[in-house]
């Protein structure tokens, strides 16, 4: 009779430890916030903080330069730039864009990071772009 107490004792608790029973009363870690860790875990892409950031600037500054050309400069306010190129408010978004992009990828390959130094020769680049481009 006692080994059968015993073996209805390990059948019985067993499935409940198996389910996270044991875990009820466990608080979950706070792990706080991080750049790098996915916002949804199971999604095809990694999007993180930061990527997501990333993307909505791009697509924020696409949508702003296509409401200024539509409502306020519906010319497209062309000018001939320093570089020789007649360009409008997206072509020089566009080499904003790719010059940081190469400014990045150049300093990641020459320096590593911390990355707040390329930030201020992009952000300089993209004054220069708009003004003189």
């Amino acid at each position: 009779m006692k080994n059968l107490v015993s073996i209805l004792t390990i059948f019985l608790a067993n499935p409940a430890f198996a389910q996270g029973w044991g875990n009820v009363a466990k608080k979950e870690e706070e792990t706080g916030f991080s750049w790098t860790a996915p916002l949804w875990p199971s999604f095809w892409m990694a999007w993180t903080p930061a990527t997501f950031a990333l993307f909505c600037g791009i697509f924020g500054a696409i949508a702003l330069i296509g409401v200024l050309e539509g409502t306020k400069y519906r010319d497209g306010l062309e000018r001939k730039g320093i570089l020789g190129l007649t360009t409008t408010l997206g072509d020089r978004l566009f080499i904003t864009l790719l010059g940081t992009a190469y400014i990045f990828l150049a300093w990641l390959g020459i320096m590593g990071q911390p990355l707040w130094w390329p930030l201020a020769i992009s952000i300089g680049w993209a004054v220069f772009c708009f003004r003189k481009v």
